[in-house]
């Protein structure tokens, strides 16, 4: 799926779940090391987790970020 996100640097991010499974994480634009950082981190874990982890975090003075987009696209995936 592609999600595009809003409130970040990132414009969107490419998700493959199989099931519920994270299979591959990828983020068009934002800061390269930090985004490529988390999609590797999350890559094979259950979406329900990394929502958990996610969700909420901010950006500086952003009341978003791009794991915290990431956390809205898993959710609109697993239809949440």
């Amino acid at each position: 799926m592609v999600y595009k996100t809003k409130g970040t640097c990132s414009s969107e991010i490419h998700v493959d779940l199989n099931g519920d499974t994270i299979e591959h994480v990828t983020f068009v634009g934002g800061c390269s090391g930090n985004t490529q950082g988390v999609a590797k981190l999350v890559e094979g874990m259950k979406a329900e987790d990394a929502i958990a982890r996610l969700e909420g975090i901010r950006c500086g003075v952003r009341p978003t970020s791009c794991p915290d987009q990431l956390a809205k696209a898993l959710k609109q995936a697993l239809g949440k």
